[in-house]
């Protein structure tokens, strides 16, 4: 029999397509089957376009799924922080006792988070406002002297700092001792750098990789409609230790991430594969899920992503699969339930490892060559 959607031409006696009575309790069992098998499959299974991939046809054409960012700017990220300079190691003070005719000391606050002045003994002042500090040192100073005053000033901020890295002029770690906005960060870097030859920045800063780290996590914002775009919308106010990556748009890299034997970049070749791809990286790891293979391409701010069968693939069910360069293959450990939570973990864990191998050179220039090198977790 060919149907198996049951008819019912009278509402208190449901039959099926041949006439025949089906009883209530069994009426919407051929549905709610149906209804389970597609829930199941449209929440855990791969799309079936994803090994039909042609990297000259649109996103769309090959398989991908474009994902929507969930994460919305922060209003008060565009406004400076009303919060007070609090003290830490490597901030310079210029402290003077009224009335006494030692002029002024001036003094920094140590790796312990102290500082000294006087005949006292050292001062934890690490994570101190200004206000804080001259009222612990007038407190601690009336053991010698009655009814001490001191003048207390602020003379450089070396414990706050952002981390400003990839295609500029001088990229390196600088001070944040006022507030600073994305822009103002890439100009105090020198720029975006400049082609000797051109004259153009077009070609050497790839902005839709570009990205801003902040406690780990990268923020959402899109560098790309800031810098090219003039969308000031984007020009966020800086927190310390924030991480502005701006990569090379000459690169043509491919990254393998996640449960594989050595995370890495590897160097894009005419035609390159997923098979090759996932070969150079050392093969899957052991206990990897290998039917949820993923390939992240275009902007991290709004990726595309798609789902192939690499199990499938190896075995000869399913056709390789060209990549293009900067794209991202990320092999998971356990299948995924909701499409754009797997993209987001893994452009998290690009972004981490990008963050980690760049911050790593910039503080030792022996580490190696750009790209993502230093393996992590998922």
């Amino acid at each position: 029999m060919k149907g198996t959607q049951p008819r019912t031409p009278d509402r208190t006696l449901p039959r099926n397509h041949a006439g025949m009575y089906v009883p209530p309790t069994f009426a919407w069992f051929p549905a709610a089957i149906a209804l389970i098998v597609g829930f199941v499959v449209g929440c855990s299974s791969p799309s079936r376009k994803a090994h039909t991939f042609d990297p000259r046809s649109t996103p769309q054409a090959a398989g991908f799924e474009s994902v929507a960012p969930t994460n919305q700017l922060d209003p008060a990220w565009l406004q400076p922080s009303r919060e007070p300079h609090r003290l830490g190691p490597g901030d310079q003070l210029d402290i003077e006792l009224l009335g006494g005719t030692d002029g002024i000391t001036s003094t920094f606050v140590g790796p312990d988070g102290k500082i000294y002045f006087h005949l006292l003994p050292g001062l934890q002042v690490w994570g101190l406002s200004l206000p804080e500090t001259k009222a612990l040192l007038e407190k601690e100073l009336t053991r010698y002297i009655r009814s001490p005053q001191i003048a207390l000033t602020l003379r450089a901020v070396h414990s706050r700092r952002v981390w400003v890295m990839g295609r500029v002029n001088t990229p390196g770690i600088y001070t944040l001792n006022a507030p600073m906005t994305v822009i103002e960060a890439i100009s105090k870097a020198g720029g975006l750098f400049t082609s000797r030859f051109s004259g153009s920045t077009e070609e050497l800063a790839d902005l839709q990789h570009s990205f801003v780290m902040r406690r780990g996590q990268m923020l959402p914002i899109n560098l790309d409609a800031l810098i090219r775009g003039g969308d000031t919308s984007q020009n966020i106010y800086l927190e310390p230790d924030d991480f502005v990556y701006l990569p090379s748009a000459l690169s043509s890299e491919v990254y393998v991430l996640g449960a594989v034997a050595q995370p890495r970049m590897v160097a894009f070749k005419n035609e390159l594969s997923l098979l090759s791809a996932i070969a150079t990286a050392r093969g899957p790891a052991p206990g990897a899920w290998l039917k949820h293979v993923a390939i992240v391409r275009g902007s991290l701010s709004t990726p595309a992503i798609a789902i192939v069968d690499y199990e499938a693939i190896v075995h000869g069910r399913e056709t390789d699969v060209r990549l293009q360069p900067r794209d991202i293959v990320y092999i998971p450990q356990s299948p995924y339930s909701k499409l754009d939570s797997y993209a987001r973990l893994i452009v998290s864990t690009f972004v981490k490892a990008v963050a980690a191998n760049e911050g790593g050179r910039a503080v030792d220039t022996t580490i190696g060559s750009p790209g993502v090198s230093i393996p992590i977790g998922q």
